[in-house]
């Protein structure tokens, strides 16, 4: 069973911790880590990795036993709303691995990490018990400092561990879900007032755009404000049309759109899907539609290995061109 797991962490400062966690991924058997992203303002750091269902959790349960030695939520702080060290740990089926299967791999992940670290556990998303806990955004309400306060009261309750927060790790969400992208679009502009407003335009729950999540941020070390999105299904609302909407609310307070920065990676179609809208023709080399979805999109630092299956053939083929005695490690 081949899953993708893509872990948010809330260290994106000390990259020496983040270093431990990647190099905790790295070194499980069976598991590939892909790509490795940090943001200083968000405080926050993602990591994408793929390999067989049992690998990954291991990886991951190596990497909460990290994090909660050397992070400290009551000493956090960030723009990202967080709950936890280890904040959010997706499970996204791959291959023939079916939705089932993830759900299944989700809480008994949750379950085993609630036992063994005594840290509470909030199921979400396909792997929710609750419908009121299918939304991330509803966990996480009110952020660590609201859930330390009221875990024990207002229903607020975890799915597996103690009803309370761990004292240095806080709390931890764990769930089951198609393939997300995580996709910031910056401004031309240092007015985080507009960015908000632009993501209240744009997101679902707004009246928006279906299956987008967005908010707004001020980026310190960009001097930019940013709208920050998760695209739930680029299939209902591809990545050119949130672009374009995004430009669209944008130009009516005459502010342009200076570029758009993927957080970790994304699906090689929806990439595709992208070049096609801009007119380059479907037998065109990938690399090549990929290079005119990244212009479209003016997408910062662009690779064609910031497809999803592009970069796995990569670390699949780095595995195989090992020596024998290491065949089968951990890759890159």
């Amino acid at each position: 069973m081949l899953i993708e797991s893509v872990p948010n962490y809330s260290e994106g400062r000390r990259l020496e911790v983040v270093d431990k966690l990647a190099a905790a991924v790295s070194a499980t058997r069976g598991v590939h880590l892909l790509d490795r992203t940090s943001d200083a303002s968000h405080n926050r750091s993602v990591l994408t990795l793929a390999g067989e269902a049992d690998a990954v959790g291991r990886a991951l349960e190596a990497t909460v036993e990290i994090a909660i030695r050397d992070i400290d939520m009551e000493a956090h702080t960030g723009e990202h709303p967080r709950i936890g060290a280890v904040d959010v740990v997706p499970f996204v089926p791959l291959g023939e691995t079916t939705m089932e299967g993830a759900i299944g791999q989700a809480r008994a992940f949750g379950r085993g990490v609630a036992e063994r670290f005594g840290i509470p556990v909030f199921l979400y998303a396909r792997a929710a018990t609750r419908p009121d806990r299918v939304r991330l955004a509803d966990v996480r309400r009110g952020g660590y400092e609201s859930l330390r306060d009221e875990i024990a009261t207002s229903g607020r309750g975890p799915d597996y561990g103690p009803p309370r927060t761990h004292p240095r790790a806080g709390a931890m969400a764990v769930g089951a879900r198609p393939f997300l992208i995580a996709w910031n679009i910056n401004l031309e502009s240092t007015d985080v007032d507009l960015a908000k407003r632009i993501a209240r335009r744009v997101r679902e729950s707004g009246g928006g755009l279906p299956a987008v999540q967005a908010n707004g941020f001020m980026i310190d070390e960009l001097d930019c404000a940013q709208v920050s999105m998760n695209l739930l299904d680029f299939e209902t609302t591809p990545m050119w049309r949130v672009w374009e909407e995004v430009r669209a609310v944008a130009a009516e307070d005459g502010v342009t759109l200076r570029e758009s920065e993927l957080i970790g990676l994304a699906p090689l179609a929806a990439f595709m899907d992208v070049a096609a809208h801009a007119g380059t023709p479907s037998e065109s080399p990938v690399e090549e539609r990929f290079e005119a979805a990244a212009a479209a999109l003016r997408l910062r630092d662009a690779d064609p290995l910031m497809a999803l299956e592009l970069r796995l053939e990569a670390a699949r083929a780095a595995s195989e061109a090992r020596a024998p005695g290491q065949a089968g490690a951990a890759g890159s």
